[in-house]
């Protein structure tokens, strides 16, 4: 066992600053900034693909290869259409939700630098139960303070500029990360942790470790099946986040039973494979470290994917994170998970062989 805290007070605060920082989906580069920024004193180099995903590289010149991967990308919006009056609509990048926009406030990321606005609403006297309307994509609206769409342009607004909440990282009760892009910037910084804790520990894997920063998960993975290509590794362990189902509104028999607070998830399905997943969970064992289990069915929806089933097949797990709220402002993680994710990646890594190898059949 290590030495070392899990989570540190300079972690945190690198934590609170990636969170902070604004990564749309396919705008990913000042989040990928401050990562970098961060892992560099802990690998021995680094790359980055075409299209911004980052990857830190331990024992680079090792033929067998380890990737540890989450995803850099938060939902956000583009703007769609600017009405002759100056109101704005949008389209979703990622799976933004419409009914948690009304009365949010926004910024608007232009050339010009940052714009603030606000998805406006009807006010409740307005309206009546005969045509009570819920939000939807096709009437929710942005209000910069314009009143035409010549003065919105004038701001630097124009059809294609990404839009990101302004909601910011806080600590719920002492027990909760909560804000925006957990889903799952908080991945990455469970992986730069790992990377910090190797280091400080003085481990030497026997293999090269490919610390992988993906963008463009909420839109097809995309950024997993780029750089796979790229990396080729034999192995992945990909970290995302799952859903809490004790809270209200959620079926447990159509999405299982998670929760925040009872460790890591481990996912069950066809795309992970099966005695990687075992070396896992008896890293788990092994160490005391909590973990709960879920199924799968065609696939896990996270980079697993993209790393199980590419050319040749990447022996992949899937480490899964408790969250409330999902692709809300207010996402929640239990910060005992987090630290037990962490635990768990770094326990599993040294008992990895070189040259491991994980097929079914011998």
């Amino acid at each position: 066992m290590y030495t070392s805290n899990i989570i540190t007070k300079k972690s945190e605060k690198f934590l609170q600053s990636y969170l902070n920082t604004p990564s749309p989906t396919g705008f990913e580069s000042e989040g990928q900034k401050i990562w970098l920024s961060y892992i560099k004193p802990y690998i021995d180099t680094h790359f980055v693909d075409t299209y911004g995903t980052v990857v830190g590289v331990i024992n680079p010149k090792a033929k067998y290869k380890v990737v540890i991967e989450a995803h850099a990308d938060e939902i956000s919006w583009f703007i769609h259409y600017i009405t002759k009056d100056g109101f704005i609509y949008l389209r979703r990048n990622g799976g933004s939700d419409h009914q948690i926009a009304p009365s949010k406030r926004v910024n608007i990321h232009t050339k010009k630098g940052m714009i603030k606005a606000v998805f406006g609403w009807p006010a409740i006297h307005t309206r009546t139960a005969v045509d009570e309307k819920s939000p939807k994509l096709d009437n929710i609206f942005l209000d910069c303070g314009a009143n035409s769409k010549e003065e919105v342009e004038k701001l630097g607004i124009h059809v294609g500029c990404v839009v990101t909440y302004e909601d910011e990282f806080m600590i719920l009760n002492n027990k909760y990360y909560v804000g925006r892009a957990l889903d799952n910037r908080i991945g990455g910084f469970m992986i730069a942790e790992v990377a910090r804790l190797l280091f400080e520990n003085n481990i030497e894997l026997p293999f090269g470790l490919y610390i992988t920063n993906s963008v463009q998960e909420e839109v097809g993975l995309r950024g997993a099946q780029m750089i796979v290509e790229n990396i080729r590794p034999n192995v992945a362990i990909v970290t995302d986040v799952c859903h809490d189902t004790s809270t209200p509104m959620l079926n447990k028999i159509k999405q299982g039973d998670t929760k925040c607070g009872d460790g890591p998830v481990l996912t069950y399905g066809p795309a992970v494979q099966n005695n990687l997943l075992e070396l896992i969970i008896k890293s788990a064992e092994n160490n005391k470290i909590p973990f709960q289990r879920a199924a799968a069915s065609r696939s896990t929806g996270t980079d697993t994917d993209a790393f199980a089933y590419a050319t040749g097949g990447v022996a992949s797990a899937l480490i899964s994170l408790a969250l409330k709220y999902m692709h809300t402002t207010v996402e929640s993680v239990a910060k005992k998970d987090v630290e037990h994710v962490i635990q768990l990646i770094f326990e599993s890594l040294q008992n990895i062989k070189n040259h491991h190898d994980f097929c079914y059949l011998k």
